[in-house]
């Protein structure tokens, strides 16, 4: 059945309720028969991290808060975790944290109150503290084996001067070294950020508002709203272009990244679904320039470009795995010139037609159970705060026309808001 502009992603019953404190609640009934899909996210990311010297403490806590509480350690809760048959596990990234359970419903009241009593209640002496951040120290020189790693740290660190998406969200290699030293620090983060008016509670599956509001109140009511949380900075318009390049002491192929500042997410700004749709349309394996570089020339093994939806102003990043060091330049130069012509001459109605489709349809896709529904859902929240833009992008993708995807790719790609970093390794 084709999509149609008015269809609706997210057609699924809702509840929302604010406690007294500012917790909000969303409870969403979804068709999964005896499954619920527990998200807790917190507003804070690594854009958060505001002060010098402090980066990595969102991800930091996504590790901590598994240290336990006086009322469940570590041993009793995974052992609560357990004896549900849970799967239970958190993730990090430039706009949140989000910690996920799903469990069969019938452990709904376990789930609501030993999630409650950690994010209340954490607690954890110096000396677990210093060695979960000497673990992050572990998780982050394990990343750097993957070139990818310092690739995105160059280009973020050379595309921001200001604003905190400079750093990568495992944070800056400096500040985790001496994140040992911020003991003090850490609990100041995690009251700043870890309060009820700071945090959505989104709860998907086979349950009512009537199972679950009961239990949130009764075991959160109590939870104290936090202080008030710094401004993020603001990042100044980029007036030139940058480029560093990436040494790299193993064999592999070079690696072209790219980076071109884009708007913020909005659920009505046109030029962020458009700018979805450009990504589509120029580097899917569809598209000519895909055919020419990776099937036809065979200079390319690996090609894609993307926007992701950001609460502030981020990057449409394009990366290319070349195959030999002679042919970066070529490369790059031919991936501009393609945007370039997109930008001169837009595209056919038809190939429009069938990439918003693609677009349309893989957006949708990520609905397709309460697990996933609940993490696309955290991700709008996070955004937005509420579960409405999820319909609204779905249908702005629908309005994309040929004359916005010519406008962005003018104005979004020029060569002053441009950040390159190539990766050169020195074995063959």
């Amino acid at each position: 059945m084709p999509v149609t502009s008015a269809a609706k992603a997210f057609p699924f019953p809702t509840v929302e309720k604010t406690l007294a404190n500012g917790l909000r609640v969303f409870v969403v009934a979804y068709d999964s028969p005896g499954l619920v899909a527990y998200y807790s996210v917190v507003r804070a990311g690594s854009r958060n991290e505001v002060e010098p010297g402090k980066s990595g403490f969102a991800h930091f806590f996504e590790h901590m808060m598994f240290r336990g509480t006086p009322a469940y350690p570590t041993d009793k809760y995974n052992a609560a975790i357990k004896s549900m048959g849970a799967d239970s596990n958190a993730f990090t990234s430039d706009d949140m944290t989000v910690y996920h359970i799903l469990a069969g419903v019938a452990a709904l009241p376990t789930i609501v109150a030993i999630e409650a009593d950690r994010f209340q209640n954490l607690e954890y002496p110096e000396a677990e503290f210093q060695k979960e951040a000497r673990a992050v120290l572990g998780e982050y020189n394990k990343g750097a084996s993957d070139p990818l790693q310092p690739m995105f740290e160059a280009l973020y660190a050379n595309a921001f001067s200001t604003h905190t998406y400079r750093h990568t969200t495992i944070g800056f290699l400096r500040d985790i070294v001496d994140m040992p030293n911020q003991f003090a620090y850490s609990h100041q983060f995690f009251d700043r950020y870890y309060r009820p008016d700071n945090v959505i509670l989104l709860v998907v599956g086979d349950v009512t508002a009537e199972q679950v509001l009961p239990l949130v109140e009764k075991h959160y009511g109590g939870w104290r709203a936090g202080p008030a949380r710094p401004p993020v900075p603001t990042e100044p318009p980029q007036t030139r272009g940058r480029r560093a390049t990436v040494p790299w002491k193993a064999a592999g192929m070079p690696m072209l990244l790219v980076g071109y500042h884009a708007p913020a997410f909005s659920p009505t700004d046109i030029d962020g679904a458009a700018l979805e749709v450009l990504a589509e349309l120029v580097f899917a394996e569809r598209s000519p320039l895909f055919r020419r570089l990776v099937l036809e020339e065979q200079k390319v093994e690996h090609l894609d470009g993307s926007y992701e939806r950001h609460v502030d102003p981020n990057l449409f990043t394009i990366l290319a795995r070349v195959k030999a060091g002679k042919d970066v330049p070529y490369v790059e130069d031919v991936i501009t010139k393609e945007i370039a012509r997109v930008a001169a001459e837009g595209t056919d109605g038809k190939t429009l037609a069938e990439v918003v489709s693609r677009t349309r349809y893989a957006f949708a896709g990520h609905l397709s159970t309460a697990d996933h529904t609940a993490l696309l859902g955290s991700e709008f929240l996070a955004l937005t705060g509420g579960l409405s833009a999820i319909d609204a992008t779905f249908t702005l993708l629908s309005r994309v026309t040929a004359a916005d995807v010519k406008r962005v790719a003018a104005r979004y790609f020029a060569p002053e808001n441009r950040t390159v970093v190539v990766l050169e390794p020195e074995g063959p």
